[in-house]
């Protein structure tokens, strides 16, 4: 139970002034009841639907509104209410210590009981940068974060936190993938419409079971790849492309130690170098030069292979992720940012398919773009985000802990945070 509403609590919710419709009758009587419903225990049978009791019993409902007591203090008062629709909105209730938001669906029909709820963000009273940067450095193991503000002499740095640290990074190394895409298409090189066979299938994805050689469009493969992560699509683009061409832009675009993190690996042998039996190749890999290394893949391709894999080794607990990694610092994730802004042409509509936070704060940005990465000991999100005024700004930020899975919901929290600070 606690599990399921730490999940529901990821995004902090800022309603936009004004609303798509204006609430229906049935909807706001129904949004000023929820109040009570929060308040204390009774009248669930009356408020929510047989569908909603069947998935939320009342037992657990009064478990989770006392909960959310407990955490933020009293609710005090029915805030704003946007609609989407005559049955679907989202609703604001004040509490003592943070505005909550939820999503709430009707019935169509009377007596409109409540047949969906949904807690989509919590914003704490008082918040603050200084709050925020303090969390960050409270997490167990090591985090970083660099926040600047893009203009045309490159990035302002605003805030920041060990922010030259060098991170584990994930997935995000596939920006790299898109930038040298860009660059291409820019250059003539390329097309978004060039059709390529999916020749590299790795070990997860929506692609993976795609039929071998499948022909798809690069414009296809970018938009798995960055609205899915999936990692089919940016193996196939890495090596279609030319490892070495991605690996020229990692320098390019400004990562301040390019040796760190190159050659850059595709997910299939980044996984397979992992694996207990490739424990040999690892520790050679680890300490080798980029040049060696490329040698290394090369001469063990049949060994690096998504077959190799068994991800039930790594899920649970970090492996390698001082040594077999995408690294970056955040410094460098921001200049990589930035470079998308200026070149990156179609990429930034891609970005912005997977905003990365709730769409109610990914509302507050006229742009918002996004591409994380994620596996047992890592997380890292990376935003670029367009203010309301125009202008641009970049927050990149990673949480490694080598001992112990992260929490990827409270880092998706501080980062919304972040995020919704610097909106404001």
């Amino acid at each position: 139970m606690r599990l399921w509403l730490t999940l529901i609590t990821l995004f902090v919710i800022f309603l936009p002034t004004g609303s798509l419709a204006q609430p229906t009758v049935a909807y706001q009587q129904r949004a000023s009841q929820l109040l009570d419903m929060l308040s204390a225990p009774g009248g669930e049978d009356s408020y929510f639907s047989t569908l909603f009791l069947d998935a939320v019993p009342v037992a657990q409902w009064r478990a989770l509104a006392a909960d959310l007591r407990k955490q933020h203090g009293k609710p005090v008062a029915r805030g704003a209410v946007q609609v989407e629709s005559p049955t679907t909105g989202v609703v604001e209730i004040r509490y003592e210590r943070a505005t909550i938001g939820f999503t709430l669906v009707i019935a169509p029909q009377a007596p409109n009981r409540v047949i969906g709820l949904q807690l989509v963000g919590a914003r704490q009273s008082g918040d603050s940068m200084d709050k925020l940067l303090a969390d960050i450095a409270a997490l167990p193991g090591h985090a970083a974060l660099s926040i600047a503000r893009l203009g045309e002499a490159g990035p302002v740095w605003l805030h920041g936190h060990r922010d030259d640290a060098l991170m584990a990074t994930g997935s995000s190394f596939k920006l790299y993938i898109m930038a040298e895409l860009a660059r291409a298409v820019a250059a003539g090189e390329r097309r978004w419409s060039d059709v390529i066979p999916l020749e590299h299938k790795s070990f997860s994805g929506r692609l993976l079971t795609s039929p071998d050689g499948a022909p798809m469009t690069l414009h296809s493969l970018a938009l798995a790849m960055i609205a899915e992560s999936d990692n089919s699509a940016a193996d196939t683009l890495l090596l279609a492309l030319g490892r070495a061409r991605v690996d020229a832009m990692v320098g390019l675009s400004g990562h301040a130690r390019p040796a760190a993190t190159l050659p850059l690996l595709a997910t299939a042998e980044a996984f397979a170098l992992k694996m207990p039996a490739n424990a040999d190749l690892a520790r050679r890999y680890a300490t080798a030069t980029p040049d060696a290394r490329r040698a290394l893949i090369a001469a063990n391709a049949k060994r690096l292979t998504a077959g190799a894999v068994d991800i039930g080794t790594v899920a649970e607990m970090p492996t390698a992720i001082d040594s077999i990694e995408w690294f970056a610092t955040p410094r460098d994730m921001v200049h990589l940012l930035d470079w998308l802004r200026r070149n990156g042409g179609d990429v930034l509509p891609i970005l912005a398919v997977n905003p990365g936070i709730a769409p109610a704060d990914a509302k507050r940005w006229r742009y918002l773009g996004y591409k994380g990465g994620s596996e047992a000991g890592v997380i890292a999100m990376n935003f670029l985000a367009q203010g309301q005024d125009g202008r641009w700004f970049a927050i990149a930020a990673s949480w490694n802990d080598g001992t112990a899975r992260v929490d990827e919901p409270r880092f998706i929290a501080l980062m919304t945070r972040a995020l919704n600070l610097l909106a404001r």
